[in-house]
C-alpha cells in the first residue's frame, strides 16, 4: 500500500527527506520539533504504513482526521485527511466546494480526553497537599451526600472503582438546581473500592471537590495549571467555532434535538452543565495534545515549565492509572504491555504515550459526523501498532 509509486508512503518519504536536508542542528531535550523518522529513532518504512492507514480512514471510519506521532522531542508524522465539515445534516452532504477540509490546526471536541486534564488538575492538588489520594471526598465536599455516606475516596473516583453507574441523564433535569441535586444524591450501584466500572460521574464529582477546595472553576484550574504554562493556546473549553463538526444530534439516536453540532460540546451532560465539565467539554488540536504527552513523558516538564513533579507523574500513570487507562491493547495495539497510558473520546479522539519507548500518538477524528455509529477501535489500535513496530524495526 505504501510502496506504490505516488502513494502515501512515497509522498511521506519525500517529505521526511526534505525535512532532513533542511534540519537545523541539535534538538531541545524536551521541546517538540518536526523531524525525519531516523532522527526520532523510528523506522521510516513502518511509518509509511502508518500514513497509508491514515489515508484510508475516511473510507469507512470518519469524515476526516488529524494524526500526529513521534518519539522523544521529534514529531515524525503529522498527517491530515478528509473533512472537518462534510455534512449539513444526516440526510444532506455538502457539495465539495462548501466542505471544510481538515488541517493540522483543526480543533476537535476532545470528549473524554477531558478526563485526563481533570485528573492532572487533581494530582496537582495532591502534590500541593490540599487533596489526599485516599481521603474521603465527603471530607472536602459534604454536600455530596450519597458519596459521603458510602465513603467514596478520591482514588476511587480517579480509578473508576467508586461503584457509580456509567451515566446519569442530567440533560433531562429541568434546571441547574435539579441537575446538581441529582449528582449529589446519586447512589453507587456497586460496592465502592471493588471492580472497575467506568463512569462519567466520577469526574463530575471530582470537579465538585476541586472547585470546593480551590475556590476556582475547573476551566480556570486547567488553564492556569496546565494549558497556559505549557503554551497550549488552542486548548480550552468551548465554544470553539472552527472546530471539526460532530453529530447531527436528533432523537432517537441522540439524546437531545440540537441539529448539526459544531464548536459546542457534543456530550449531552456537559452541554446541560454549561460546557465546563470534568468528563467532557475541552477542545484542542493535535499539536497541543502532543505537548501534553511530551510533558508527561518528560516527567512533568516542558521547556521551562513544570506542571507536576516526576514522582507525581509516576503516581498519575502507574497502573491502573489515575484517570488514564494503562496497557489497553483494544486501542493501544502493540504499544500496550509496558505501561503505555492514554484514553479515548466518544467523538473519535484518542491519545497514547509509552514511557518505555518514549513514543506518543495523537489521533483526532470526527467519527460521529454526521451520526454516531457503534464504536470501532481497530483503526486506533492499528496506528499504535505501526508506531510500536517502527521502534522495534529501527533497533
Amino acid at each position: 500500500m505504501a510502496g506504490t509509486a505516488g502513494g502515501p508512503g512515497d509522498r511521506y518519504r519525500d517529505r521526511t527527506r526534505r525535512r532532513e536536508r533542511g534540519g537545523s542542528g541539535a534538538l531541545s531535550p524536551s521541546r517538540l520539533r518536526t523531524g525525519p523518522p531516523e532522527r526520532a529513532g523510528l523506522d521510516p518504512e513502518e511509518l509509511s504504513l502508518l500514513v497509508a492507514e491514515v489515508s484510508a480512514l475516511p473510507q469507512s471510519w470518519c469524515a476526516g482526521a488529524v494524526v500526529l506521532a513521534g518519539r522523544g522531542p521529534v514529531i515524525a508524522v503529522e498527517e491530515t485527511v478528509g473533512w472537518a465539515v462534510r455534512h449539513v445534516s444526516y440526510e444532506e452532504e455538502l457539495p465539495v466546494h462548501r466542505r471544510v477540509p481538515m488541517s493540522v490546526g483543526t480543533p476537535f471536541d476532545l470528549a473524554s480526553l477531558t478526563k485526563l486534564f481533570t485528573s492532572v488538575a487533581a494530582v496537582q492538588q495532591i502534590e500541593r497537599g490540599t487533596l489526599g489520594i485516599d481521603a474521603l471526598i465527603g471530607a472536602y465536599a459534604p454536600e455530596l451526600t450519597a458519596a459521603a455516606a458510602h465513603r467514596i475516596t478520591v482514588r476511587q473516583l480517579l480509578t473508576h472503582t467508586s461503584g457509580l453507574r456509567p451515566e446519569l441523564p442530567l440533560y433531562d433535569c429541568p434546571d441547574d438546581a435539579a441537575r446538581l441535586h441529582a449528582l449529589r444524591t446519586e447512589e453507587p450501584v456497586a460496592e465502592p473500592g471493588g471492580t472497575y466500572l467506568y463512569s462519567d460521574l466520577n469526574m463530575l464529582l471530582l470537579q465538585q471537590v476541586l472547585e470546593r477546595i480551590t475556590g476556582r472553576r475547573l476551566d480556570q484550574l486547567i488553564r492556569e495549571g496546565i494549558t497556559r504554562p505549557l503554551g497550549m493556546r488552542n486548548t480550552g473549553f468551548g465554544p470553539c467555532p472552527f472546530a471539526a463538526a460532530t453529530e447531527d444530534q436528533r432523537r432517537p439516536w441522540g439524546k437531545l434535538d440540537r441539529g448539526m453540532v459544531r464548536g459546542v460540546v457534543h456530550d449531552e451532560n456537559a452541554y446541560a452543565l454549561g460546557g465546563v465539565a470534568g468528563h467532557a467539554g475541552l477542545f484542542s488540536t493535535a499539536r497541543d495534545l502532543a505537548v501534553f504527552c511530551r510533558t508527561l513523558l518528560n516527567g512533568g516538564a516542558y521547556g521551562t515549565a513544570r506542571i507536576l513533579g516526576p514522582d507525581f507523574v509516576e503516581l498519575l500513570l502507574r497502573p491502573p492509572g489515575l484517570g488514564f487507562r494503562v496497557d489497553q491493547a483494544w486501542f493501544m495495539g502493540e504499544l500496550a504491555g509496558r505501561g503505555a497510558a492514554g484514553h479515548t473520546g466518544f467523538t473519535g479522539t484518542s491519545l497514547v504515550m509509552d514511557k518505555a519507548t518514549d513514543t506518543f500518538l495523537v489521533l483526532l477524528a470526527n467519527t460521529v459526523h454526521p451520526r454516531r455509529t457503534p464504536p470501532d477501535n481497530a483503526p486506533r489500535a492499528a496506528l499504535a501498532t505501526h508506531l510500536s513496530r517502527a521502534v522495534t524495526r529501527a533497533g
